[in-house]
């Protein structure tokens, strides 16, 4: 058999000639609430910029300064020669904002999980991970060679159930989602916590989603319930609230250090751009000098939220930022999401294996910086299409 045979693909040619194809639209401005895309104005409903600090005039400044002072690159691995005083003082800074006794970072949240579960976890050793974790967890289980066990999402009976069956002897850590990237729930985080300490396992969360969002000041899910010093493990990114790119670990200063010295993803990648690490700084400083921006965030959401069911339109019931519109199966989805990008509304189109094949949906987001006006008229667009589409 060939080995390109695979490469071609039915589904995609037949989207493309139905004109639903809904990936790799062209932004022709700034990631903002309103964009242009393909030349014409589109409100965004589909960005992770949740404080909406991508075009913040501090943000762009501290980047273009970074770069003239910098350069463009770091030409090497942190290991060696890629490390700036820049990228030291992000993970003292956010250490500290977070709580924790040491960070250290990776040039994008995917590698970040990919590097801290391959270097915890071994081939002895279990993780129990969430169904609705998100990928770079599910790849960084596959790179651990431990044993991986899915658990039935936020089900914590499951859990213990999954818990209870592993050896005494084993090295066992429970990884989750603190916001889930799709659904916008958030995870049992206590009785997650209860469970490990019941069980001898060590708790990793992923809060992609949760920073910027939760928690006093926007310090994420684990603060949200008061439970920073009982979760072993943070993860984050950079390229959603801190609007750069790049990902995070915080923990205790013996955790972080080991990571430093066996992670393979970490060790043999180039560091973040200088300009890349002020940038993520700066926006730091914003977020803790602003300490109600996700408060904004949330009321604006609750805002949304109001708006959709009075327009009878279902979703999943939650507090965060993320608001999944359920339109069932794939070429519903893919015909609601392209009417939605025409009438000037961009979201993101969810199909397998993302989710089940009768639950797809379309995501939508939301940041700080949008206005009730603007959403009021994006809600009126969404009501239109989705009740053409779905009823």
């Amino acid at each position: 058999m060939d080995l390109f045979a695979k490469c071609k693909n039915e589904m995609l040619d037949e989207i493309r000639a139905k004109g639903i194809y809904p990936y790799f639209h062209e932004l022709e401005s700034k990631q903002d609430t309103e964009v242009i895309m393909e030349g014409k104005r589109r409100i965004m409903l589909g960005s992770n910029s949740y404080l909406g600090l991508t075009t913040h005039p501090r943000v762009i400044e501290a980047g273009a300064k970074a770069i003239r002072e910098f350069g463009s690159g770091c030409a090497g691995s942190r290991f060696l020669n890629g490390t700036l005083v820049l990228h030291t003082q992000l993970e003292r800074e956010l250490a500290a904002f977070l709580g924790k006794e040491a960070c250290m970072t990776f040039s994008t949240g995917f590698q970040s999980n990919l590097g801290i579960i391959s270097a915890i976890a071994g081939k002895n050793d279990y993780i129990l991970c969430d169904r609705e974790n998100h990928a770079s967890i599910y790849d960084g289980c596959r790179l651990s060679m431990a044993t991986m066990v899915r658990y039935r999402h936020n089900d914590m009976a499951d859990l213990e159930k999954k818990l209870s069956e592993l050896p005494d002897n084993a090295g066992r850590l429970i990884v989750t989602d603190g916001v889930f990237s799709m659904g916008g729930d958030i995870a049992n985080l206590p009785e997650i916590v209860r469970l490990a300490k019941k069980y001898g396992a060590r708790t990793m969360v992923d809060d992609a989603h949760g920073l910027g969002v939760l928690g006093n000041g926007g310090r994420g899910t684990a603060d949200y319930f008061g439970l920073v010093k009982d979760v072993d493990i943070f993860m984050g990114t950079f390229s959603k609230s801190l609007a750069s790119i790049g990902g995070f670990m915080a923990a205790d200063a013996e955790i972080v250090d080991y990571v430093r010295h066996v992670s393979r993803p970490f060790i043999f990648c180039a560091s973040i751009p200088p300009a890349s690490c002020a940038t993520a700084i700066e926006a730091l400083h914003i977020l803790e000098e602003n300490p109600d921006m996700p408060k904004r965030l949330l009321d604006l959401s609750a805002y949304m939220r109001k708006g959709l069911k009075e327009r009878d339109i279902a979703i999943r019931e939650s507090t965060t930022p993320i608001i999944p519109l359920y339109t069932k199966d794939a070429e519903t989805t893919l015909r609601a999401g392209a009417a939605l990008f025409d009438a000037g509304v961009y979201v993101n189109p969810v199909l397998p294996p993302a989710t089940h094949p009768k639950e797809c949906l379309l995501r939508t987001s939301y940041m700080a910086t949008h206005t009730e006006a603007l959403l009021d008229e994006a809600l009126d667009i969404i009501e239109k299409v989705i009740h053409a589409y779905i009823d």
